[in-house]
């Protein structure tokens, strides 16, 4: 089944490797394979991922876009062992990113690694209010 996108004017989406920016009016797109795409709201640049869990969105994020590589599977493995450490608390979201992972599924990945995000700026937070 084809995915159809509206585009905003000016927005940037991610296909496959490319990045696309889209003109000065809104623009209707109509994919009919299937293919990594990131909308602009869902892509993390590396100078944005400041926190640990976004660099595990970002490492995801370029597991979805440009496969599965030993490098990338070995900074995900080791970030998450160091974010278990520093908050058991995160096991379940940590999990169920791996399991995705591990299935290949990377675009699910994508979506509870950004439920982690959410989940570390609740913990951040909540640590800044009891100091």
């Amino acid at each position: 089944m084809p995915l159809k996108l509206t585009l905003k004017p000016g927005e940037r989406i991610i296909v496959g490797g490319a990045v696309l920016t889209n003109g000065s009016t809104a623009a209707n797109l109509l994919v009919e394979n299937r293919v990594p795409i990131l909308r602009q709201n869902d892509i993390l640049t590396e100078a944005k991922a400041t926190t640990p869990c976004k660099q595990v969105y970002l490492i995801v994020q370029l597991m979805y876009i440009d496969g599965l590589t030993s490098e990338l599977a070995q900074m995900y493995w080791d970030l998450a062992r160091d974010i278990l450490t520093a908050a058991p608390s995160t096991n379940g979201l940590i999990s169920q990113i791996s399991a995705y992972i591990l299935e290949t599924n990377f675009y699910l990945a994508l979506k509870a690694a950004k439920k982690l995000i959410f989940y570390e700026e609740e913990l951040i937070k909540n640590a800044s209010e009891l100091s």
